[in-house]
């Protein structure tokens, strides 16, 4: 009995929680409609600042992803999307963390296929790794982002030279509550992981050594 009661109140809270940040969503993402608004209105034209609100409004969608996750177990919305498209996306997103660093991300898609993916998740997974690969680096260094289809698989290989992840630590990074970093909670890499197996991806830390780092995601593509 008194374990059901705990539960009932975890998940009022969790309602209660979820409610008011998703009210705060609502604001980031009216307000982020209202200022492509005026810019349209004053014929204000500006990639940057445009490309700053679609990574805005991209986020309040991946953020209320993982707020019905907290109420479902099973919350993945597969659909059918565009290999290149989502690469593309997810660089763009990452940018956002380079902050006041000297890093650039170059992005490579060889060719491209549709796949059927959550596409939230898959961003998400994607940006997860890339910030990982940003952080790792101190002051100046590069992101790549090499992308394309063999034998009717997505391969996606993110690559940066950043501070190498040690031998002895490599075989438990996915591990949940690893993690490489002073401040971190080591469930990045564990979600990223689960999220790609429920999609039929996988995830692997191909290498890392003091020139490069490198992890391989890759996916099923539909049969063209």
């Amino acid at each position: 009995m008194t374990t059901d009661i705990k539960q009932d109140e975890l998940q009022k809270q969790i309602r209660c929680v979820s409610h008011e940040i998703r009210n705060h969503l609502s604001i980031c993402d009216m307000y982020s409609q209202i200022l492509r608004k005026n810019l349209e209105k004053n014929g204000i034209k500006n990639s940057s600042i445009d490309n700053a609100i679609d990574c805005i409004q991209k986020s309040i969608q991946i953020i209320g992803s993982n707020l019905l996750d907290l109420k479902s177990l099973n919350n993945s919305k597969p659909k059918i999307i565009d290999f290149k498209t989502i690469i593309e996306k997810s660089s763009e997103l990452s940018k956002a963390y380079i902050c006041e660093k000297d890093i650039e991300i170059n992005t490579f898609v060889k060719n491209t296929a549709l796949i059927s993916a959550d596409e939230n998740r898959l961003l998400a997974s994607i940006v997860n790794i890339i910030k990982n690969g940003i952080e790792s680096i101190e002051i100046k260094g590069k992101i790549e982002i090499l992308a394309e289809i063999k034998d009717q698989t997505g391969v996606i290989k993110i690559c940066n030279n950043g501070k190498p992840i040690s031998k002895e630590k490599q075989k438990d990074i996915f591990n949940e509550g690893y993690s490489t970093k002073k401040t971190g909670c080591g469930l990045g890499l564990y979600i990223c992981k689960n999220y790609l197996k429920d999609q039929n991806a996988t995830l692997e830390l191909t290498k890392s050594g003091k020139d490069q780092t490198q992890f391989e995601i890759r996916i099923p593509t539909l049969e063209q």
